[in-house]
C-alpha cells in the first residue's frame, strides 16, 4: 500500500524534521515563544494549503475542507495575543502542481495530527495552561479515524508505481522544505546531536 511506502520512504526526512521540532518544543518556556512556533506552522501550512487547494480533486478527497489547519493555528495565535505572519510562498514551498503532489503534501500535514496530543500535553506542562492548543488537538477523538480515512483515499488513487513516486517525492519535499522554513524563520534552536 502507498501509505506504507510513504512511511518507509519518507522516514529519514520525517525524523530530521521531528528532531528539529522536538528540540524547538523542549526549549519553549513562555507563551511568546510558543506563539513564535505557531507562526512558523501558520506561515508554512498556510502557504502549503493554498497550493493544495488549487489542485486537489475534491471528488477524490471529499472531506478536504475539514482537513485545513491554517485557521486553527490562527485562532491559537490570536488566543495567545499574537498576530499571524505572512504565509510562505514561491521557493519556500514544495512544487504542488497536480492532485498527486497535493496528496504527498497532505500526507505530511495529516500525519502531523497524530503527534498533536503529545505536543499539546508537553506544551500544557511547560506553559502551565491549555490555552492555544486547538491546532495540536487535531481532530480530537476523531484523529485516528480521520487519519485512516485519509490513508484509504491515498491508497486508492495512484494507478501505478510512477504515480506513487510522484506522491512520495512531494511528501519528501514537503518535509525538507518545512525544515528549511524553520531555518529561514530563525525558529531553530541548537540541537545536541549526541543526545
Amino acid at each position: 500500500m502507498l501509505s506504507d511506502k510513504l512511511k518507509e520512504e519518507t522516514q529519514n526526512n520525517h525524523q530530521l524534521l521531528e528532531k528539529v521540532l522536538v528540540g524547538q518544543l523542549k526549549a519553549i518556556r513562555t507563551p511568546h515563544e510558543y506563539v513564535n512556533l505557531l507562526k512558523t506552522f501558520y506561515s508554512y501550512f498556510g502557504g502549503l494549503e493554498k497550493r493544495i487547494n488549487e489542485v486537489i480533486d475534491t471528488r477524490l478527497l471529499p472531506d478536504n475542507v475539514e482537513r485545513r489547519k491554517t485557521q486553527a493555528i490562527a485562532n491559537d495565535i490570536a488566543n495567545l495575543g499574537g498576530e499571524v505572519s505572512l504565509m510562505a510562498s514561491a521557493d519556500d514551498l514544495p512544487a504542488i502542481n497536480t492532485h498527486l503532489e497535493a496528496l504527498g503534501a497532505l500526507y505530511v500535514i495529516e500525519g502531523s495530527t497524530l503527534g498533536g496530543k503529545i505536543i499539546s500535553k508537553m506544551m500544557q506542562q511547560q506553559l502551565g495552561a491549555d490555552k492555544g492548543m486547538t491546532f495540536f488537538a487535531g481532530y480530537g477523538d476523531k484523529t485516528g479515524q480521520m487519519w485512516d480515512t485519509f490513508k484509504d483515499a491515498l491508497n486508492g488513487q495512484p494507478q501505478n508505481t510512477e504515480q506513487e513516486a510522484v506522491v512520495i517525492a512531494a511528501a519528501n519535499q514537503t518535509f525538507l522544505k518545512f525544515g528549511e522554513w524553520f531555518d529561514k524563520t530563525n525558529q531553530r534552536v541548537p540541537i545536541d546531536l549526541a543526545s
